[in-house]
């Protein structure tokens, strides 16, 4: 759906983008994630030919961009750097002139009330726009890239200005719309929610693209055992004494390469309280943080 080869922007001596290969996959939930100022809306807008690449190639729906952008665009939902809407007009006026070019006028009201309806805005709602908090402005942006049912989505920072019962709604939208056959990029710095959604990941950094993989790739198993206790120092202690090397103790949690059913039984046996135990899975943040400079990451707000 979306490929690019060695994409680079310049803007003078600064490279915002250098030498990125992004592989969108047919079905994705792609979250595409990055530090405020990493490069995330500048790869953005040039895979929709908004801004003109320095160097590179990319492809999007099969053909090359922005060569065949009259003829991608159409199939191509976007919302990009917020929402864009005629503030003097309703919400569903907007998207009427959005749908000017749709199918006939009552088949165009239906769809304009069905999708401000999908988006959790009310259809019957006759506000102008410049009334809208800055969250009913992002659900109109969506409704707007939503309107023409496009195989394609390609969003930057959705959940902007939504409070956390918002957060929720689109986030359940977005996996529904994924489900019924829409591929979806995604562009955000809000890692817990890229990690309850997407498939696959790819993150930036200072312009470079350091991550890219399935989530389940991601997160799987370290091949190390976690072990939840009171008493981490002797459970230290027991391990190391029954043969299992490189123990390692992280306040209440005991790190051990092994099995989780020998480890368990080792230290039951011995009467260490064992309050947790399983494998130690790597949360998407610990990815991240580990590709990137931390402390970049973190001060962008990363969640």
């Amino acid at each position: 759906m979306i490929r690019t080869h060695g994409l680079t922007k310049r803007f003078g001596r600064v490279r915002a983008v250098d030498d990125v290969d992004l592989d969108v996959r047919e079905g994705d939930v792609y979250g595409f994630l990055g530090a405020n100022g990493s490069g995330k809306t500048t790869t953005v807008r040039m895979l929709l030919g908004l801004v003109l690449a320095t160097s590179g190639d990319i492809e999007v729906l099969g053909r090359r961009m922005p060569r065949s952008a009259r003829d991608v665009l159409p199939s191509v939902g976007a919302l990009i750097e917020g929402p864009g809407a005629y503030p003097h007009l309703s919400g569903r006026a907007n998207l009427a002139t959005v749908d000017a070019a749709g199918p006939g006028r009552r088949a165009g009201r239906r769809r304009v009330a069905e999708t401000l309806e999908q988006v959790g805005l009310d259809p019957a709602d006759r506000r102008p726009v410049r009334a809208y908090s800055l969250g009913m402005r992002q659900r109109l942006g969506l409704a707007s890239a939503l309107l023409r049912r496009p195989p394609l989505l390609m969003l930057d920072e959705p959940t902007n200005g939504l409070d956390p019962q918002g957060i929720r709604e689109m986030r359940d939208l977005l996996v529904t719309l994924n489900r019924e056959g829409t591929t979806i990029f995604l562009s955000s710095h809000l890692l817990a929610e890229i990690e309850q959604m997407c498939t696959r990941v790819g993150v930036l950094d200072r312009g470079r693209l350091v991550v890219q993989d399935e989530l389940t790739t991601l997160t799987g198993p370290t091949g190390l055992v976690r072990v939840v206790t009171t008493e981490p120092a002797r459970a230290v202690q027991v391990l190391s004494s029954a043969g299992h090397r490189d123990v390692r103790p992280e306040g209440e949690t005991v790190l051990v390469p092994g099995r989780s059913a020998e480890v368990n039984e080792t230290l039951v046996r011995a009467g260490v309280p064992v309050a947790e135990v399983g494998p130690q899975r790597r949360s998407l943040e610990d990815v991240v943080l580990e590709a990137t400079d931390p402390g970049v990451f973190r001060g962008a707000g990363a969640a």
